[in-house]
């Protein structure tokens, strides 16, 4: 009897090690850190190294924080999660040679396109030879916030800053991006797609440069604001495929062309200076225009039917 009463002690001692354990391995919160470990809890006082280290000790709805600079890694995210590079004392980086810098995939979960994540103040880097700086393949919500994605140039003419390329019946797909800045791809700065489903994103406060194409939808609805699109070889905005681009307040400069609108899309402008381009709005879709655009100065200003909003208050200043 004294004999089983130990075994069944035992097991029980067992099993609030493994609760403890398990518990440890997955934390609300977890830090990574320059000089951290993989091997780690990734708690504040004993923080992991990479984002990919501290991605598994992190819960559903968790946080990665990054306790000071340092070049964290790649990451695959399949839960919902919120990395912070963090500002003052941290700065999270990624640096993503040969590979994507983040990769946004719930389809092999039992839950797919349910994940809702956020990518706040990270310097997302393909060093010349990355092929998409975030790709965002499965999930249902993605928020980035404070980044800058640049040198993505592995794939000649098609590695994006950022990939949308969701698909999903009867699902309704949200992608914020604010206060961030593309630069130096080969592809498209962001590249917005969806197969099936419904995609809404709004895009404010970018800074779209020097790369082949800015914002190319082929899907899905974008609404653009108070962003700037300069120095790009191609189109600064650009919307095909039955895609609609929503402008409003934005500058569209030294770009091959400023609006481009093609294979029945939509495009709606208010509000948006446009200026030095090689043309300034291409039209063989449906464009319409508010008075209030400023558009001079391009080598061909408008190519196309652009047809004035006629409705009266529709377009205020």
């Amino acid at each position: 009897m004294k004999k089983f009463r130990y075994t069944l002690m035992a097991f029980a001692i067992m099993a609030v090690a493994l609760i403890l354990s398990t518990g440890a391995q997955a934390q609300t919160r977890t830090w990574v850190s320059g000089v951290g470990d993989d091997l780690n809890p990734c708690s504040r006082t004993a923080p992991c190294k990479t984002f990919a280290g501290a991605i598994s000790k992190t819960s559903a709805n968790g946080e990665i924080d990054c306790l000071d600079p340092g070049g964290f890694g790649t990451v695959t995210i399949t839960k919902s999660i919120t990395i912070d590079g963090t500002t003052g004392a941290g700065f999270g980086s990624i640096l993503a040679s040969g590979t994507n810098g983040v990769n946004v995939n719930d389809s092999a979960t039992a839950t797919p396109n349910t994940i809702i994540v956020t990518l706040r103040n990270l310097s997302i880097n393909g060093a010349s030879t990355g092929f998409d700086g975030v790709r965002f393949i499965s999930g249902r919500k993605l928020y980035i916030e404070g980044c800058d994605i640049f040198g993505f140039k592995g794939n000649t003419t098609n590695s994006d800053g950022l990939d949308i390329g969701v698909n999903g019946v009867g699902v309704t797909f949200n992608v914020q991006v604010k206060d961030t800045n593309f630069d130096n791809i080969t592809g498209n700065a962001i590249r917005q797609a969806v197969t099936n489903g419904t995609l809404n994103a709004s895009y404010s406060g970018l800074q779209v440069t020097g790369s082949n194409q800015g914002l190319t939808a082929t899907g899905g609805t974008a609404n653009v604001s108070n962003s700037v699109f300069d120095g790009n070889t191609g189109s600064g905005l650009s919307a095909s495929g039955g895609a609609v681009i929503n402008a409003n307040g934005n500058t569209v400069t030294s770009n091959g062309t400023g609006f481009s609108c093609s294979a029945g899309s939509t495009i709606r402008l208010s509000l948006n200076s446009v200026h030095r381009n090689g043309t300034g709005l291409s039209n063989s879709a449906t464009m319409q225009s508010c008075s209030n655009n400023k558009v001079f100065g391009n080598t061909t200003e408008v190519s196309g039917a652009v047809v004035p909003v006629p409705a009266p208050g529709s377009c205020t200043q």
